[in-house]
């Protein structure tokens, strides 16, 4: 397991959690769903949870190294640097995941001819994907419009090279539907959606109930990753119901990650608009609706708030309930990758997100980019 990264903050929970015993590592969650969650107005108290029973889960949005179409836009030194500023992050998690925003595979294969010409197109070389691993990814979610740019040529390419590295994947339709990672005896679940065609989408909330009761049999805490929402600055603010964008059914996002809650989910994250959103806690759980551009040094706008690239690193008990946690502020430059904003601005701009989207909102964001649990948030 990977050392446990020490939350330096106090946990808000209601009195039935406080006088509740831990369960054991890899035990199995209680009946899920609305009955099963605590009432979001429960009487808080203070508990100071020992460092053994909490868990830490760092996550990205959008990661695409470099592409060799329609011609080479890679890195220097390979791309080694990439993640030289974040790895320490993502491996002192227990489990960290991110967004492979495009294809893995050689020049060989070819673009999809259904996507016009003028569609971006990524294409990522093979010898770039051990970073990922060497950067501390347990976790990819394909269920994004990029994955198919090479067809399923590319898809299969993709996940061979994934398998071979022992990164978990999922997210599209008719291949992987989840996955279970376990790390110190814990087996965490994931799941993801998205609204191209050929994923798993967030729309059919029927399937995605079938897809969240399989995983609350098998696994300890599950992780619902989703791709959905306009692209763009103009949409770093989460509206009230359905997005549409370029003609397409982009979801009804706030409809979506509380369902997955309400359905079994401790954490639901997303990603797709290519700017931060905003985040909230929902029934004692985290969720995160756009982690924006991580790692695109190329053929993605780093320009103003799109080069912001934040790690979240949330703390959840044995049971998923969301701690506390930090928003590490990194931002991008072309070619070089996210490096650390000494400023906090990324963590300031998604706090100022969360104020204006989320009503009565239970989350403090810090300066410095940390999650505390609001005191009777309720009468704010």
């Amino acid at each position: 397991m990977k050392p446990t990264f020490i939350l330096s903050f106090l946990l808000c929970v209601t009195t039935l959690a406080a006088a509740c015993t831990p369960p054991t590592p890899g035990a199995k969650k209680p009946a899920t769903g609305n009955d099963a969650r605590q009432a979001a107005d429960a009487p808080e108290t203070a508990l100071q949870p020992s460092a053994a029973d909490t868990l830490t889960v760092a996550m990205t949005g959008d990661i695409m190294m470099g592409t060799t179409y329609p011609s080479n836009a890679l890195p220097a030194a390979g791309g080694s640097k990439l993640f030289a500023d974040v790895k320490d992050i993502l491996a002192q998690a227990d489990i960290a995941t991110g967004n492979l925003e495009g294809a893995i595979c050689d020049t060989s294969f070819q673009r999809d001819t259904r996507k016009s010409a003028d569609s971006y197109f990524f294409r990522m070389p093979p010898t770039m994907a051990p970073l990922l691993k060497e950067a501390g990814f347990d976790y990819l979610c394909m269920a994004n419009n990029h994955t198919m740019d090479f067809k399923l040529a590319g898809v299969k390419a993709t996940e061979s090279t994934l398998d071979n590295l022992g990164i978990e994947y999922s997210g599209i339709n008719g291949r992987k539907e989840c996955a279970i990672v376990e790390r110190g005896g814990v087996k965490y679940g994931f799941c993801a959606f998205g609204h191209n065609s050929y994923t798993l989408k967030h729309n059919n909330l029927d399937k995605v109930k079938d897809i969240l009761d399989s995983l609350n049999s098998k696994a300890d805490i599950i992780i619902v990753s989703f791709h959905g929402g306009g692209e763009g600055k103009a949409f770093s603010h989460l509206p009230y119901g359905k997005e549409k964008y370029i003609g397409e059914d982009r979801g009804d996002l706030r409809k979506f990650a509380r369902f997955c809650i309400d359905n079994g989910a401790d954490i639901v994250y997303g990603h797709g608009p290519h700017v931060t959103r905003c985040i909230e806690m929902y029934k004692d759980r985290l969720i995160a609706y756009s982690l924006g551009n991580f790692c695109t040094p190329y053929g993605i706008s780093l320009s103003g708030v799109s080069s912001y690239a934040p790690v979240i690193e949330a703390g959840i008990d044995r049971q998923g309930r969301f701690l506390g946690g930090k928003i590490h502020s990194f931002t991008q430059r072309r070619g070089i990758g996210p490096r650390r904003d000494s400023t906090n601005i990324v963590a300031r701009h998604i706090r100022s997100l969360t104020a204006a989207d989320i009503k009565d909102g239970k989350l403090n964001i810090a300066d410095d980019g940390k999650i505390t649990i609001r005191r009777n948030a309720e009468n704010r």
